[in-house]
């Protein structure tokens, strides 16, 4: 198993890692990292996709990663601990049955039989006390419900300074991180985009791509940050184009960089 040091940690870490998609429900990716021996899953809000994938793959669970409490995140926990006598990493600031590793900003999840060390980012906004997850070696991001591919989540328990502040961060990650959202959200997130930032010419190409990966039945994440940072409206809602949209749909009175977030996220509420 190939593996590097990390001077600065005194930590090695696995450079043979890969991110199976697990499909779950309608619309959920539940994200298994593996190296072909042993795997760490990301939100399984349902165990019994999970259980197969791992059989499918020769697969051991070692580890369960939780963003952060909404059932189709964390609904099959109970089922994979009593299969794999496993950590459960999840949000301090949330009550999640199962969960006995909790944490907060700065704190590193480690997973030793993977080389794996992740950071943690704390995201509030969808809910209150939603994390998530960075790879820094290997430029990934496991954001939950927090950032899609073209969208962000809804704020069901959250403010819009605090949606706005989350999505900052991790638009300030570097521009080849893999974005491994939790739903195949993408058309209906980029039709939304398109009628409020017309204009864009690398949305149409996107809208584009992403068409013909559906016509293919392929999924369309993970997407990256530098293509987020281009296309994706909730990080882009400083631009004079979509304020004005704001303004033209009647949506937008205050020149607010918070309030054009607000009103572009309840714009998406309603969007048909």
């Amino acid at each position: 198993m190939p593996a590097l040091i990390d001077k600065s940690l005194g930590q090695s870490f696995n450079t043979s890692l890969n991110v199976l998609a697990v499909p779950a429900f309608n619309d959920n990716y539940l994200w298994l990292i593996h190296d072909g021996v042993h795997a760490a899953v990301v939100d399984p809000g349902d165990a019994q996709p999970i259980l197969a994938a791992l059989d499918a793959h020769g697969l051991i669970l070692v580890a369960i990663l939780l963003t952060h409490h909404h059932a189709d995140h964390a609904g099959g926990v109970q089922t994979l601990l009593q299969h794999f006598k496993v950590p459960v990493f999840g949000p301090a600031g949330e009550a999640i049955a199962g969960v006995d590793r909790p944490l907060r900003e700065g704190d590193r999840a480690s997973i030793p039989q993977l080389g794996l060390t992740l950071s943690v980012l704390e995201v509030p906004g969808h809910t209150s006390g939603h994390i998530a997850y960075v790879a820094p070696e290997q430029h990934w991001l496991f954001c939950g419900d927090t950032l899609f591919a073209g969208g962000c989540g809804r704020l069901f328990e959250g403010t819009p300074q605090q949606m706005v502040n989350s999505l900052a961060k991790l638009s300030q990650l570097p521009d080849d991180t893999l974005v491994y959202c939790a739903h195949e959200y993408t058309m209906s997130n980029l039709r939304f985009a398109l009628a409020v930032e017309p204009g864009n010419p690398a949305l149409v190409e996107r809208i584009a791509t992403e068409q013909a990966k559906r016509d293919r039945q392929q999924p369309t994440v993970p997407s990256t940050i530098g293509l987020e940072n281009a296309t994706n409206p909730f990080l882009r809602y400083r631009e004079p184009a979509i304020v004005a949209s704001l303004h033209a749909a009647g949506r937008l009175q205050q020149a607010d960089p918070v309030a054009a977030f607000a009103a572009l996220r309840e714009w998406k509420n309603n969007f048909k």
